[in-house]
């Protein structure tokens, strides 16, 4: 078998074929193994590529109980209420201080505005506004939650 030597270690031509054409194909070995680490789930129960587990937000979303956009005295469909608590979560949850979160359904769109989270004891508090857009009329409604520690946000009332 033909190899070649650099110093002590001795190369076989099948090894240096096998190298060069992942390479080609531009997976080297290192960059292969950190692709196929995220595949996995992680033993604390988080979730890799190919988790079977559903990333359904229902918990987050409910845990808010109907959110300020409930309490805005607006008549609106369940699919956009279900779009307005989504923006509430993600303003509360992702947004910075003062970005706004848009979204918008049929006949009304809206923008949540959390400010920047404070302690209320253990818990990150936020105040927040949703602006409604209903058929050109505009309501603002406003409120506060507070996080709790499985991740979801409780509405202070």
């Amino acid at each position: 078998m033909l190899g070649y030597r650099n110093k002590k270690t001795v190369f076989r031509q099948p090894v240096l074929k096998q190298m060069r054409t992942n390479f080609r194909l531009g997976l080297s070995p290192i960059l292969l193994a950190c692709m196929l680490a995220g595949c996995t789930s992680t033993s604390d129960g988080g979730r890799g590529l190919l988790s079977s587990r559903s990333s359904s937000s229902a918990q987050y979303i409910a845990a808010l109980q109907g959110g300020i956009v409930s309490r805005s005295g607006v008549t609106i469909s369940d699919s956009d209420r279900s779009r307005a608590l989504e923006a509430e979560y993600r303003a509360l949850e992702a947004a910075p201080g003062f970005q706004p979160v848009a979204w918008k359904g049929r006949g009304v769109s809206g923008e949540v505005v959390a400010a920047a989270p404070y302690q209320v004891g253990s818990q990150n508090c936020r105040q927040y506004k949703h602006t409604l857009d209903v058929g050109g009329r505009e309501v603002i409604a406003r409120g506060a939650a507070c996080r709790n520690a499985n991740g979801t946000w409780t509405p202070l009332i």
